[in-house]
């Protein structure tokens, strides 16, 4: 409510907001004002009587305003009379306001009041007197044509307003008023407007007069007092049908009128009615130019008007109008009739009689348009039922006529048609057609029309394509009667008189029923309602037949019930119906007299058709039955006299003589012979018999014999087959293969077929004899014309139907005893298949017609594959067609395909060994082909073959896969060829699985891509299947499979389907393919790695592959000896772990092997047996590399590492990738082991484990290399970085003690590189396993410093100094007292070794055992340190920052025990800045200090000094020059004069001449320095 409320408020709003608007000049914002205005007002209930007052007032304003636009005053008046609906009498008032006597109004106040009276009816007749009143006296003021059409317009809805209230004054609200007073004003009104302004010559005055002429005459005709007059201006109105544009106004006056009069029952004068028909008439058939569509529905309306109230005028009207012959009328005419019957006019039916004499009129017209309409209004009064029995009968026999007609013009026309003369008649055919369609039989009348002179239209054949409708109208009518007679006792709805109609007779009936029935087999419906008219018209045929086709004819339906029921099987029926009727009625002469309807009718049909193909072998049936021998005769010797009435000559006589043969062969075969003897056409090679054209022809009596033999009854055939049948043929075969009497090969193809059809049926005849102990002696003679023939006949066309007719005749003859041996057969169809598949591809065939031979072709060829039940011999059939299957080109393979699909259907059976294995193989494949045909008939091949094995199927879903394969998508193809190969490849024999594999391989190597990965498919997909059972044929597999690479390594796809089956196969058969593929030779060709790695990369197989690689290669290494076998193994490992197999799981244990491998093959070269013997053809530029066994096995470890850094289970070597030239080398492969131990993922503790546990042997092992390898693994394992000394399985029941006990054996081993790996060993395990240390200390050290006196091997040296730096640093100086002079001793030697490493190593185990003095051997080693200070303080500067920080560190620790503290101060220095003093000033401080504190040292560093000045490195040699110039420059004076002068200054003289200019510039300096101390001594003295 509240949204109503708002909405009412907001248009009010709007309304208001509107009106403020009006008061604005602007016409154009007027004219959408009003325009919005009008809208706004007509959907609004309810308005405030304010604003309606308003608006009422600016609407009459503008209205009434002439210097307003014409279209806004409408627009104005509109609204204006809009408002009337909610306030009628303010409006009302506002008009008659300005509507005044004998003032002229506004024209626009004068259309307001029209328009209020029109729409406003009951309001405004109050009103209407004084209206009308006011009106009348300004009549006479009115001179304008505006206003004078304005007063007609208010006449009009003035009129239309009283006419309505005069006939429904009982709907209105209020008292009756006085219509005649209302009217007499209207009338008054009207005679002035037809008097004064009638004669006016103006079309728009006119026009509006003629508009209020009819609502005004109307109304004038409810009094009798004023009717006279106003059907007196009929006339005028009519005289007005001049201009097409005012002419439908005039005649819609008219209706209004003629609607009045009927109303008020006003009778028409006739003069003025027979007017009335012209003038509506000419509105309906105008022949210049047709009637505005309007206007001519308006005459109509008038017509029906008329038809109701002057029925019988309207029909003689008509009648007379009719006879003139005039196109355009009777076609108005005849559709006006049409439209009366539709309206179902009641008064109009007592005129039926009428309406049919009119159209009789007509019947003779030859007009197309005439007939058209006269056909639709046949079939109209067939539906309204407006046929009566006496004259109805020529309208019905019109349609049938008219079909007739415009059939005969349109097929043979006198003359070229037009096209739209062709088109009508094609009209007219089709509409005769519908007429029948639609006819309805049964309307009351109708049957006493039809019955039964309807049949007369069953036998001509003119009306043939009515027969569909015809038939059903009969049994229609039929059935009708037949259910009145079960409700009456008697009917007469079908007893009436033919009159002189001619009714056919039963056998004419018959003949026709029986030969149209024939087409019920192709789908036409008037066969089938034929055969049911047959099943319903016993009687009437013959009172036998009742019983008869009471039960057969039923019977005869059941196979029309489906939708393809064969034509051959149809035939045979109805000949058989034929046969049995015949015998029930037993008349000779009904017979006679059917067989001669049947030959009457022959003309009835076209040569080609299928009933005139039935018509003859009804003919030759009917007279089979006929028991008048003489009769039969007389028709045999007529046809051969005069074949041409046949029609087909040949076709006609051989249906009927053969036919006839059934029951009267030897008749049949007496009147030919007697014929044949009679005429003596032997003499010469003309064919023909007699010498006109129409004579029957040698091969046309050749054809005849053939057919009698075929339908020869079989126990009378044998014995007359050679003598008088076969001996015939070839005579007459021979005559006409002469010339001059001379044979010569013949080219008539006509010949040729006729004699290839003769023998087919006589080997048809043989065989259907069924006689086993009869011998067929012409079977090679004609044999060999056949294969003639086939040879003959061209590849490249189909065009001569020679080869599959004489194909056909091969087949039955070689049937036939004596039987052919199997070399005979096989060239029989060898010779068939070569002449058969080269042919031009189906399509181009199927464009020309010929598909049907083709397959002709293929299904004779079928059968002959499986007349031998021997394996062997199918087998050897079979391998004709293989080179074809796989043919390049797509119509050989596809009609190959084509025999093989029918050849291997299921309803054969295969002898017993047949082999399928191979042909599935070679078939299966190309269901995935290029054409949709050869994909379904390889799908159905490869099914039919386990089919005819007698294999039980999956059929349904088979066949809908098989249906698949029609979608032109490969990948669609690929996956229904997959779901079919799963299904089948399981049924596959397994002892057969090797030549299918086989095959598929073949395939693989040359078919087309498509086929190719239906190959692959099909062998993955029978791998799968049966892959578990080929253990037996597994070497074989294989080697086959090896022999393909070569080839279909070419063909990337088809190797990829190879690899994938070696894997296939390797899921079941592991340990089997991987022994098979290592007897390759070394090193592996690109085919084998190839192998390898496909292996690897199937999920599938993977696992088992390397676990199988893992356990081969163990059992290799078992006596710790390299054989070509392991190597084999260590070369597939990497072409497997290259592809990224996974190594988790066996990573340890292939570590271990590989490293084993590596070791062992250390220095080997390869054997040359075991080199591939192949040449390789290696790419320009690229030489072949000589097979290296450690090199190999290097590889090989190095990917394996390589994928275990991926997935995380060690890190890269700190070597990088110098860590495998390292290992490879036997010079260095410790270090490379010792990388390879460091780059062990100390997270990955279980693997390390596992690792070690596995390397455990190789510290015993036989092999020198392989120990070296243990140790060194080992040596670096047990550093604390890797803490594998830490783990569990080394210390656990001893281990640990028998690592460090075989370790402490090998640093006693003559081989250097063992000894220096064990002392690293046994120094890594101290940081290792640092609980162990003094346990096994005496050991150890006895080990380590053994190593010391290894001189002539820095390595064993420098790693003993490192091995008792870790070990020293877990001992206390007990622990050490009794090794520690020694130590310290061989420690010195080492200061100035010429590697960097022993030397720092040295230096650190110095500062090391400074801790371990104890008080023992503190002296000892405060001597041994003033020995070593000198090495100290010159290698501050040495080349090897990092041995001149070492010599810092010892100096500050060993100082305290010379109890030289205060130098502390010189050392902080050189701690203290970044960069290290000058040599000169430190050892000038140094010395200094020294100096002051123990001359005696300073004096040992000058004795030692002199050994430096020949040292190699030259930073040396420059800081002894330096330190000695220190040294000089601080000793006392009676040191210095202990200096050997003479020999330190030619020290420094031989030094000055140095290479290195510092070293001269020191010795410069340190000579200047000597000189001076020098002079102040022996200033001194």
């Amino acid at each position: 409510m509240a949204e109503d409320m708002e909405e009412s408020a907001e248009i009010l709003g709007d309304i208001n907001l509107t009106l403020g608007m009006l008061n604005k000049e602007d016409n154009i914002s007027k004219e959408d004002i009003y325009g919005h205005l009008a809208s706004t007002i007509q959907n609004t209930d309810i308005l405030d009587d304010a604003i309606v007052q308003r608006l009422i007032y600016y609407a009459s304003k503008d209205m009434r305003d002439d210097n307003i636009l014409r279209e806004i005053r409408m627009l104005a008046g509109e609204v204006l009379v809009s408002l009337a609906a909610h306030d009628f009498n303010s409006v009302m008032y506002e008009v008659q306001s300005n509507f005044r006597i004998l003032e002229l109004p506004n024209e626009f106040v004068v259309l307001a009041l029209a328009e209020l009276a029109t729409s406003y009816v009951s309001q405004s007749i109050p009103f209407m007197m004084m209206t009308l009143l006011t009106m009348q006296t300004m009549l006479r003021l009115t001179e304008e044509e505006r206003m004078k059409g304005a007063f007609c317009v208010a006449l009009e809805k003035f009129s239309r307003a009283i006419y309505k209230y005069v006939n429904h004054w009982r709907d209105f609200p209020y008292p009756r008023l006085d219509a005649n007073r209302l009217s007499d004003k209207i009338f008054m009104l009207f005679r002035y407007i037809m008097d004064k302004w009638a004669s006016t010559t103006s079309p728009t005055q006119i026009l509006a007069i003629i508009k209020a002429l009819g609502p005004t005459v109307s109304l004038l005709l409810h009094r009798e007092d004023l009717c006279e007059y106003a059907l007196g201006q009929v006339p005028w109105l009519l005289n007005q049908y001049k201009d097409k544009e005012i002419d439908f106004h005039v005649t819609q006056s008219l209706r209004q009128i003629l609607t009045a009069a009927v109303l008020y029952d006003v009778s028409l004068p006739k003069a003025l009615r027979k007017a009335i028909f012209i003038n509506l008439l000419r509105q309906v058939c105008r022949v210049p130019e047709p009637p505005e569509k309007e206007n001519e529905t308006e005459a109509s309306n008038c017509f029906l008007i008329l038809a109701h109230s002057n029925p019988a005028d309207l029909m003689d009207f008509f009648d007379e109008q009719m006879r003139n012959n005039h196109e355009a009328i009777r076609m108005g005419i005849l559709t006006l009739l049409r439209s009366a019957i539709n309206a179902e006019e009641p008064k109009l039916r007592d005129h039926i009689t009428s309406i049919e004499k009119a159209v009789k009129v007509v019947m003779g017209d030859l007009s197309i348009k005439v007939r058209n309409s006269t056909l639709l209004l046949i079939q109209t009064m067939c539906e309204k039922c407006y046929i009566e029995a006496r004259e109805g009968w020529p309208l019905i026999d019109y349609i049938f006529t008219q079909f007739s007609m415009s059939n005969k013009n349109l097929e043979k026309p006198i003359k070229p048609n037009s096209q739209e003369t062709e088109k009508g008649e094609t009209s007219i055919r089709e509409i005769s057609l519908e007429v029948l369609k639609t006819l309805d039989p049964l309307v009351i009348g109708m049957p006493q029309v039809l019955w039964p002179r309807i049949l007369t239209f069953v036998v001509p054949a003119e009306y043939t394509g009515t027969l569909k409708y015809l038939f059903n109208i009969i049994r229609i009518l039929f059935m009708a009667e037949e259910r009145k007679k079960k409700n009456a006792e008697e009917s007469t709805a079908l007893v009436i008189s033919t009159g002189a109609v001619k009714l056919p007779s039963p056998q004419q009936l018959l003949a026709r029923l029986l030969v149209i029935s024939m087409l019920a087999s192709v789908g036409k419906l008037r066969g089938a309602g034929a055969i049911g008219l047959l099943k319903i018209l016993p009687e009437i045929i013959h009172p036998n037949l009742v019983e008869l086709w009471k039960t057969r004819i039923p019977e005869l339906l059941q196979p029309l019930e489906g939708k393809n029921s064969s034509i051959v099987l149809w035939e045979t029926m109805l000949l058989q119906l034929l046969k049995e009727s015949l015998w029930k009625i037993s008349e000779v002469a009904w017979t006679i007299q059917l067989s001669r309807d049947f030959n009457q009718q022959m003309d009835s049909y076209s040569n080609t058709s299928v009933e005139k193909k039935f018509l003859w072998k009804a003919l030759g049936t009917t007279l089979a039955s006929c028991q008048d021998v003489d009769f039969v005769s007389s028709q045999i010797k007529e046809f051969l006299a005069a074949p041409h009435h046949l029609g087909d000559q040949r076709q006609g006589i051989t249906s009927i003589l053969g036919y006839c043969a059934e029951k009267h062969f030897e008749v049949v075969l007496k009147v030919l012979k007697t014929f044949q003897d009679r005429e003596k056409f032997f003499m010469n090679r003309c064919k023909g018999i007699f010498s006109g054209k129409k004579s029957l022809s040698k091969t046309d009596v050749m054809v005849i014999y053939g057919a009698v033999a075929l339908h020869a009854p079989k126990s009378q055939l044998l014995t007359r087959l050679d003598q008088d049948i076969v001996s015939q043929v070839l005579f007459l075969y021979g005559q006409c293969s002469r010339v001059l009497g001379m044979s010569v090969a013949n080219k008539d193809m006509d010949l040729q077929m006729s004699f290839t059809r003769s023998i087919t049926e006589i080997g048809i005849a043989v065989q259907d004899a069924e006689d086993e102990t009869f011998k067929f002696s012409y079977k090679e003679v004609l044999l060999g014309y056949m294969l003639d023939f086939i040879r003959d006949e061209p590849l490249d066309s189909l065009a001569s139907p020679i080869r599959w007719k004489a194909l056909i005749a091969i087949r039955y003859l070689s049937k036939l005893k004596p039987q052919l041996s199997l070399n005979d057969h096989l060239n029989i169809l060898e010779e068939n298949i070569r002449r058969l598949l080269p042919l031009p591809p189906l399509e181009k065939l199927r464009n020309e017609g010929e598909t049907d031979k083709d397959k002709e072709h293929i299904q004779l060829l079928r059968t002959m594959m499986w007349d031998n039940m021997k394996a062997e011999d199918c087998q050897e059939m079979f391998n004709l067609l293989r080179m074809w299957l796989v043919s390049q080109k797509d119509w050989e393979r596809e009609r190959a395909f084509q025999i093989t699909a029918k050849v291997l259907t299921n309803d054969v059976e295969a002898p017993e060994n047949f082999k399928i294995g191979s042909l599935l193989g070679l078939l299966a494949p190309h269901s995935c082909d290029t054409l949709p045909s050869i994909r379904q008939a390889a799908a159905s091949s490869a099914i039919g073959l386990f089919s005819i094995k007698g294999v039980h199927l999956e059929v349904e879903r088979l066949q809908d896969l098989q249906e698949g394969l029609q979608c032109d998508d490969v990948q669609v193809q690929i996956k229904i060829s997959s779901k079919i190969a799963k299904i089948v490849s399981k049924l596959i024999p397994s002892e057969e699985m090797l030549v299918f594999l086989e095959e598929t391989l073949d395939g693989l190597e040359s078919l087309n891509p498509p086929c190719t990965k239906a190959c692959g498919v099909w062998m993955i997909t029978a791998l799968k299947e049966q892959g578990a059972t080929l253990e037996d044929q597994l070497l074989e597999i294989l080697g086959i499979i090896y022999h393909h690479m070569p080839v279909l390594r070419q063909k990337e796809e088809s190797f990829q389907f190879m690899l994938e089956a070696i894997s296939q196969i390797a899921s079941f058969h592991m340990d089997a393919v991987v022994a098979n593929l290592l007897q390759k030779p070394l090193p592996f060709d690109r085919d084998t790695k190839t192998l390898w790695k496909s292996l690897a990369e199937n999920p599938a197989s993977s696992g088992k592959l390397l676990r199988a690689l893992v356990d081969k290669l163990e059992n290799e290494l078992e006596d710790d000896l390299a054989r070509i076998e392991a190597i084999s193994v260590a070369c597939a490992v990497y072409e497997v772990v290259s592809t990224g197999t996974p190594v988790a799981s066996l990573y340890p244990e292939l570590f271990a092997l590989l490293l084993k491998l590596v070791s062992c093959t250390l220095g080997q070269k390869m054997p040359t047996s075991a080199l591939s013997r192949r040449r390789r053809v290696m790419p320009q530029g690229e030489r072949q590399q000589i097979a290296d066994p450690c090199r190999l096995s290097t590889t090989t470890l190095k990917c394996v590492q390589a994928q275990a850094m991926r997935e995380g289970l060690t890190k890269e070597s700190d070597e990088g990738d110098n860590v495998w030239t390292l290992l490879s080398s036997p010079s260095t492969h410790h270090i490379g082991v010792c990388a390879l131990a460091r780059s062990m993922a100390v997270w990955q503790h279980g693997i390390i484990r596992d690792i070690t546990e596995q390397l455990l042997p190789s510290l015993t092992s036989s092999s020198e290399n392989y120990r070296i390898t243990g140790t060194a693994f080992f040596s670096e394992a047990s550093h604390p970085r890797r803490l594998l000394m830490k783990e569990p399985v080394l210390w656990k029941h001893g281990n640990l003690r028998e690592v460090l006990v075989l370790m402490d054996q090998s640093a006693w081993d003559s081989n250097p590189i063992l000894r220096q790996m064990a002392i690293r060993g046994l120094g890594n395990t101290a940081s290792g396993a640092p609980h162990k240390v003094k346990k096994h200390k005496q050991m150890m050290l006895e080990s380590v410093i053994r190593g010391l006196y290894h001189l002539a091997r820095t390595e064993v040296v420098c790693e003993s100094l490192k091995a008792l730096k870790k070990i020293l640093d877990l001992l206390t100086d007990r622990d050490v007292s009794f090794y520690f002079k020694e130590i310290v001793l061989q420690t010195r030697t080492f200061f100035e070794d010429e590697q960097d490493d022993v030397r720092l190593t040295a230096i650190l185990l110095f500062e090391n055992l400074a801790s371990l003095t104890g008080r023992r051997w503190k002296i000892f080693f405060a001597e041994e340190i003033k020995k070593s200070m000198i090495s100290f303080l010159l290698h501050l500067w040495d080349p090897n920052p990092k041995i001149g920080t070492a010599c810092r560190d010892v100096l500050i620790i060993c100082i305290p025990f010379l109890g030289l503290q205060e130098l502390y101060g010189v050392l902080d220095h050189l701690l203290d800045v970044q960069d290290l003093p000058r040599a000169r000033d430190f050892y000038r401080q140094f010395c200094m200090k020294l100096s002051k504190r123990n001359q005696e040292i300073l004096w040992i560093l000058h004795t030692h000094s002199f050994t430096f000045f020949s040292s190699s490195w030259e930073t040396i040699r420059s800081a002894a020059i330096k330190l000695t110039d220190a040294i000089i420059l601080n000793l006392t004076y009676q040191y210095v004069e202990l200096v050997d002068r003479e020999q330190l200054t030619t020290q420094l003289q031989a030094l000055r001449q140095d290479p290195c200019i510092s070293v001269q510039r020191a010795a410069e300096a340190a000579t200047q320095t000597l000189l001076r101390r020098c002079k102040e001594i022996s200033v001194h003295l």
